[in-house]
């Protein structure tokens, strides 16, 4: 399949520096924190993507360079053959950012709480001059709702509701691209499973691609076609769901793998993740993840692995084999 998106050494440094007066005061210099170091992944068109890692890897800074909400420190962004990040005619890159929708982790700070529902819908088409009457309704009864509910509040709803509310909304656009950043760890498990599902239903009979942001391994489990593994901002392991879960090559994933719940993990006696997530302002040199690594070497620490292909996984390991 034809790579829908390209993302070529993305990264993004973030200025944390105290103010100057501060600065001076206590004589410290400039702090940069790089929250994306490096990645390179593609998306085939109307698959999904899954970007997995613990709180702080990166994963929602490269949802919102994706969709433009940040702009990357260097590095490229390719949908359509359209780079986002260098392309000076303003007409393509606006035609090709029509193309995504994003779907946020709280579905109720993500809707105005003073609109009516259709107008929540609606938006992102009259926000272009289209004409949107009669959309809001066709598109709630398509996302599993009354299209009644075209008149209520968002305080009306519970939280799965609010989210099929969301994905209706990413709809309105007739987007081709959704970036779904945690859109089900505000809900209840069951409510969590009917949304994974509408989204998979959505994903086939509109021919959607799906870059879905997530910390739960058992949704990407059953969503994914390919599998991102982050740690501090750099993309250690990419895989296919069945050769990730079954043969993960990086430590760092099999740390992962071995602290997610299991059905059949009563009464396993497993040791807690060792470590802490190292301080994205002074990372440690070579391999980000060598202070937890039972394996690391003294190459680990010196040189930062690159990643490269072992059989149909990319793994950023110097001791993969």
């Amino acid at each position: 399949m034809n790579a829908f998106v390209t993302i070529k050494g993305l990264s993004r440094v973030f200025d944390v520096s105290k103010p100057w007066l501060n600065r001076v005061l206590e004589r410290r210099e400039k702090a940069y924190l790089t929250a994306v170091s490096e990645v390179d992944f593609e998306i085939a068109e109307r698959s999904t993507y899954a970007l997995v890692g613990e709180s702080g890897s990166g994963k929602s800074t490269i949802g919102r360079m994706l969709v433009g909400l940040l702009n990357p420190s260097s590095g490229d962004v390719e949908i359509e053959g359209v780079n986002l990040a260098k392309e000076t005619d303003a007409a393509k890159v606006d035609a090709v950012r029509s193309d995504i929708q994003m779907i946020f982790q709280d579905p109720y700070a993500s809707l105005n709480p003073r609109w009516r529902v259709r107008d929540i819908i609606e938006e992102p088409v009259v926000a272009r001059g289209g004409k949107a009457k009669g959309l809001a309704e066709k598109l709630l009864e398509q996302v599993g709702l009354h299209p009644s509910d075209a008149g209520k509040y968002p305080h009306e709803f519970s939280g799965g509701q609010r989210q099929r509310i969301c994905i209706a909304r990413a709809l309105a656009s007739n987007p081709r691209l959704i970036v779904c950043d945690e859109p089900t760890s505000a809900l209840d498990v069951s409510v969590q499973a009917q949304v994974l599902n509408l989204m998979s239903d959505l994903k086939d009979e509109l021919g959607l691609t799906y870059l879905l942001i997530t910390h739960d391994l058992t949704v990407v489990r059953h969503m994914a076609d390919r599998i991102g593994v982050l740690y501090l901002g750099r993309l250690v392991e990419e895989a296919a769901p069945a050769d990730l879960f079954e043969d993960p090559k990086h430590p760092y994933t099999q740390m992962l793998l071995e602290a997610a719940p299991r059905m059949d993990g009563f009464g396993r006696d497993v040791p807690p993740p060792q470590g802490e997530i190292p301080d994205p302002i002074n990372p440690p040199s070579g391999c980000a993840f060598h202070p937890r690594c039972p394996l690391a070497v003294d190459r680990c620490r010196q040189e930062r692995p690159q990643l490269r292909s072992l059989g149909g996984t990319r793994v950023a390991c110097h001791l993969a084999e």
